[in-house]
């Protein structure tokens, strides 16, 4: 998988970035339903709510939030909202198909991913740590960003590892969108990436992968 080209300006230090181009493909609801508790139920086989920050991957996540200025106790990396979640038996809800599938992929490498709507944020972007007063409207509201590791276009922050911008969000009617999913480097790997999407998308067909790309801390 290639062909996708993006370019990002990493002013934070030990973050990669894996991207992904996902276009919606109908018919695989039943697979979507199945795979979602499959992943939950690998989820509680694998983590425990008192060992979950001590997990290589999730605390190589929470070392980058203090790098950048973020307490990771206060502000939870989303893959960590979401594991604690199913490890309290709650279920992996059903949204819509591409966030159903980006969700299945954090909780599966335990890494925060979103998906933006195609077209609501537009390239150059930048990986950098919010500034003092700077805020942006979230899915969970207005959303304060000082401290915290963010991506920006020309237009402002849109996303976080935490949460994102409610101009990315992806509604029913929308059926393309950008996948990123934001790795501690050294800890996972984006071909460890690839391969958990490719996976994923055997078991429930939801999405073509039109593209993918990395970037990564050149400084």
């Amino acid at each position: 998988m290639n062909g996708l080209r993006l370019e990002v300006r990493h002013e934070l230090p030990g973050w990669v970035l894996f991207w992904a181009d996902l276009e919606l493909r109908p018919g695989a609801e039943g697979a979507l339903a199945a795979l979602r508790t499959r992943v939950a139920e690998r989820a509680r086989a694998s983590h425990t709510l008192d060992g979950l920050a001590a997990h290589p991957t999730a605390a190589g996540v929470r070392r980058l939030f203090r790098q950048a200025g973020c307490d990771p106790t206060r502000h939870r990396p989303s893959s960590e909202a979401l594991l604690r979640r199913l490890l309290k038996g709650e279920e992996l809800p059903a949204i819509h198909p591409l966030v159903d599938l980006n969700n299945c992929l954090s909780v599966e490498l335990v890494v925060p991913a979103c998906v933006m709507a195609a077209g609501s944020a537009t390239p150059p972007f930048v990986l950098r740590a919010g500034g003092a007063g700077e805020a942006m409207l979230s899915m969970r509201g207005p959303y304060e960003l000082h401290g915290k590791p963010l991506l920006a276009d020309e237009a402002g922050p849109f996303g976080t590892p935490i949460t994102d911008s409610e101009r990315v969000r992806v509604t029913s009617e929308k059926h393309r969108t950008l996948m990123v999913a934001y790795l501690p480097a050294g800890v996972v790997g984006a071909e460890r990436v690839g391969a958990a999407l490719t996976n994923l998308l055997h078991d429930a067909p939801v999405a073509a992968v039109l593209g993918t790309s990395v970037s990564e801390d050149v400084l």
